[in-house]
């Protein structure tokens, strides 16, 4: 047991690393390929990938006599939370492949997260308790996010404006997904909404954008990498490493994703953050540890009582 405790920390190590390295091929994408005509793409090769990943699933629940064939209620419930979770996923992912395009990606990677703090407050219009930890870590982070953000003439820039948005996007898209997610198939969930995301990105690309062929075969690596590996890869791996590791030690392990971002930006793109920037991310990392370990705990507690 503990062998394969160790094998799904690694495993979920090397998810927040796929993930973190997705905001390079997302960076590096928008050089060749407008945002929508590549989150269109990458979504449809990210479903596809699970779909394989489901029908592997499935037949190693068959081999091992627990697999359940879905009731009628579950596929309704399938099919809403897909259409949902993919037209949601769809404005959270736009909107953050623009702000990638305006913005670097190690910024990019730690305002994203912040999805993180970001949910309980949408929980607390929903009348649920906040955890006592958020306001200092909300203090943190607004610190640490002022040193990473803000410039001489105390202004945020577009970009990272507009990935502080899909963030907020990105936290209506976890409450949307924690509420269907108990209900279905986590696998099928996810291969829908990215089907959903992908038809929707490729209808709108025709219409608000001009989609050339030959500049996306030039983008084929940053879209497949994308699609294939932190879409469809990242999330069956993630899938497979929480069957044998805690939800806190998963929550920790892959809010690294932050750190792999900026650190695959000063490697791969040469866009090595200031002191400043810097201190900020350290700020808002320590927020994000302290706001899921306080969580983990809470939740802990709430079971062993139970």
């Amino acid at each position: 047991m503990k062998n394969k405790a160790m094998l799904g920390n690694f495993l979920l190590i090397l998810t927040a690393l796929i993930w973190g390295c997705a905001f390079v091929a997302q960076s590096v994408g928008m050089d060749y390929v407008e945002p929508i005509t590549f989150n269109g793409i990458r979504c449809m090769i990210g479903g596809i990938v699970l779909i394989f990943a489901n029908l592997i699933f499935d037949y190693v629940k068959k081999k091992q006599g627990t697999y359940k064939k879905p009731e009628k209620e579950e596929k309704k419930e399938l099919i809403k939370g897909g259409i949902i979770c993919g037209i949601i996923i769809f404005f959270a992912s736009t909107i953050q492949q623009i702000g990638i395009s305006q913005t670097t990606v190690g910024k990019a990677g730690f305002i994203s997260v912040l999805y993180i703090l970001i949910v309980p407050f949408f929980g607390l219009l929903m009348k649920q308790k906040l955890p006592k930890m958020i306001w200092p870590c909300c203090a943190i982070a607004v610190a640490g996010l002022y040193l990473l953000c803000m410039n001489e003439s105390f202004s945020i820039s577009k970009g990272d404006f507009t990935v502080l948005l899909s963030a907020v996007a990105y936290a209506v898209h976890i409450l949307a997904i924690g509420h269907f997610a108990p209900k279905v198939d986590c696998v099928k969930l996810s291969y829908f909404q990215f089907l959903v995301c992908g038809i929707i990105s490729i209808i709108v690309m025709f219409i608000f954008e001009k989609p050339d062929f030959q500049n996306i075969l030039k983008a084929w690596l940053p879209i497949i990498y994308a699609g294939a590996l932190s879409g469809g890869a990242g999330y069956t791996l993630q899938t497979v490493a929480q069957k044998w590791t805690k939800p806190s030690v998963a929550s920790l392990l892959m809010s690294f994703e932050s750190v792999f971002a900026v650190l695959a930006g000063a490697l791969i793109l040469h866009q090595i953050p200031s002191l400043r920037e810097g201190i900020g991310c350290v700020l808002m990392f320590i927020s994000i540890i302290i706001i899921q370990y306080s969580e983990n705990r809470v939740k802990g507690a709430k079971q062993n009582e139970g």
